[in-house]
């Protein structure tokens, strides 16, 4: 079987750089469609009654019916994984979760801030989960767009460039990593500098980001409902900054880059 390439030379220096990388179409208008029917039914709403859109969000668990592995697991997703992550590397996607399905609402849905998603710990208090310089538990963080979603419609909004920055935060506290509480005590200030992007486009597309990217939710100011699941993708190993083959992927790279173990 030939080996296929999702992305070019030039989009895996841009998601080395800014962390980040968008696929447009990356799964059906029809797959989406047919997601969307089956979260509509979950969030309690009537699509057709805007009266029953009480709530600015609502936030709906794993799904695994076809239309959600359908879109995980699509071929250009898979050789998009390869290359950013290493063949072998990652694992398959069995559901996609969790959605937070933003509803169009004067009110603040309560949370939005700048972070990054931290991906190990077992405390009751997710501010002391944990992230560290190697990654651990998350290959990627991802933004599956269920619905069409433009400048209004509570796009992700992105620090574009500052992955570089928290993997400098983390690089000294190595294995053990900090906490989402120790990330985030300045606001996330060190990466305030980085100009900032919208996580927007047509219901298909797929933003595949590092792990350490700082985001944000907002508040929905357009007129229906945002459908999108955001994913980690699972690694099968760890990260490694210390190949000897010096096989790096870009999520390594830009790691290395960052803290300055890699060649100059």
């Amino acid at each position: 079987m030939g080996h296929t390439h999702a992305l070019s030379a030039a989009q895996i220096a841009s998601f080395i750089a800014d962390g980040f990388v968008r696929i447009d179409g990356a799964f059906s208008p029809e797959t989406a469609q047919a997601a969307r029917t089956i979260l509509w039914r979950d969030t309690g709403c009537d699509p057709h009654d805007r009266s029953t859109w009480t709530r600015p969000v609502v936030r709906l668990g794993h799904y695994a019916q076809p239309p959600f592995r359908e879109a995980a697991n699509m071929p250009v997703l898979h050789a998009a994984f390869d290359q950013l992550v290493g063949p072998g590397r990652w694992l398959p996607q069995g559901a996609l979760g969790t959605f937070p399905v933003r509803f169009p609402s004067p009110e603040d849905p309560g949370d939005a801030g700048w972070h990054i998603d931290v991906s190990f710990g077992d405390s009751a208090d997710f501010m002391e989960w944990r992230a560290n310089v190697f990654s651990r538990g998350r290959a990627l963080l991802m933004l599956f767009l269920f619905s069409d979603i433009g400048p209004d419609d509570a796009p992700t909004r992105i620090r574009a460039g500052s992955h570089l920055d928290i993997a400098r935060q983390l690089a000294p506290a190595g294995e053990a990593g900090l906490t989402l509480r120790e990330l985030a005590a300045d606001g996330f200030a060190g990466s305030a500098h980085r100009p900032e992007v919208l996580a927007m486009g047509k219901a298909g597309t797929v933003y595949l980001c590092h792990p350490f990217l700082v985001h944000t939710a907002q508040p929905h100011r357009g007129t229906e409902p945002r459908f999108m699941a955001q994913p980690p993708l699972l690694p099968r190993e760890p990260v490694s900054l210390d190949r000897a083959d010096g096989d790096y992927s870009p999520v390594e790279q830009a790691i290395r880059e960052a803290i300055g173990s890699a060649p100059v």
